[in-house]
């Protein structure tokens, strides 16, 4: 390809439907999620909710990196309405 001019082109046909998206394709952000419950729900969730619900639904989650000092933190668990809007979330960006 080095001996190529710069006028030259290269055509590649490629058939999609073979194609599995990738890991990164299938991801939703956190804002995004966010966003989505609350157009659609009403909810305002937090990122801590999200990863509650993405962890009970064996989705990896990245390492938390501000941790309390405490020793037996209290940590607010996910209400039920909003656990179940977040997993809608989830299924409609196709993360489970």
């Amino acid at each position: 390809m080095s001996q190529q001019k710069p006028d030259d082109t290269i055509e590649i046909d490629l058939d999609l439907d073979e194609l599995d998206a990738t890991s990164a394709e299938t991801k939703a952000t956190y804002q995004e999620i966010k966003d989505y419950v609350l157009k659609e729900f009403g909810f305002k969730v937090s990122n801590l909710y999200i990863s509650q619900i993405k962890r009970k639904c064996g989705i990896e989650v990245g390492e938390n990196y501000n941790l309390p000092k405490t020793e037996n933190p209290k940590v607010p668990q996910c209400p039920k309405e909003k656990e179940d809007a977040i997993k809608a979330a989830l299924k409609y960006f196709a993360m489970i």
